[in-house]
């Protein structure tokens, strides 16, 4: 876990710019401590560091990062299911080749 002053190191992005983030980026939402301070997991330092080389590498505008980080969203979740698909007719295959040899 990491403090906002930590992220700020490790990344470059100024803490302001991270607490901007938040309100526009799906997704982005540390948790706070029992003081009330942001605390960054590894999901969302990778986040952090996703968002700053797509618009300052790439040179996307924040809305264009944030539309391309819910495109990449969206495609974990279908690889998911598909891999989730995979794994079921596997099974279902290895059921009926069980019946059938059986």
């Amino acid at each position: 876990m990491y403090s906002i002053g930590q992220i700020e190191d490790l990344t470059g992005v100024k803490a302001h710019v991270l607490r901007y983030w938040e309100e526009v980026i799906p997704g982005f939402a540390p948790q706070k401590d029992l003081g009330g301070r942001r605390v960054y997991s590894d999901r969302e330092l990778e986040l952090v560091l996703r968002l700053n080389y797509l618009i300052n590498e790439k040179k996307f505008t924040i809305e264009g990062a944030r539309n391309q980080i819910i495109e990449e969203a969206d495609g974990v979740t279908q690889n998911a299911a598909l891999i989730q698909d995979i794994h079921d007719l596997r099974k279902e295959l290895t059921e009926l080749y069980l019946y059938v040899k059986g």
